[in-house]
């Protein structure tokens, strides 16, 4: 066993019987997802076996898709322009 960014882990594990439909899904998955197949893998495993904590904060929201792309760029122009105002630093205040 060797220590890798505080979890115990093993060095190898070898896995028979996987056959080719399994390994092609298994690199669509990885390719999918931007990981190794390895860390796909090892992903799978912690999720079925309940070792994966749960994400807070990763609901995703569509509130607001029906004006997604709507505004003029004169319209965005003004409420960036606003934005913009409201973002400056006013030094005196941090003197």
């Amino acid at each position: 066993m060797s220590f890798n960014k505080g979890i115990n882990t093993m060095k190898t594990i070898t896995v028979r019987g996987i056959n080719s439909a399994l390994s092609e899904k298994m690199k669509q998955a990885a390719k999918q997802e931007g990981k190794s197949v390895n860390q796909v893998v090892i992903d799978t495993m912690r999720q079925h076996f309940g070792m994966i904590k749960e994400k807070k904060f990763t609901v995703v929201y569509h509130d607001l898709d029906h004006i997604f792309g709507r505004w003029s760029q004169e319209e965005f122009d003004k409420i960036q322009g606003k934005i913009d105002t409201e973002r400056k630093i006013d030094k005196e205040l941090w003197l």
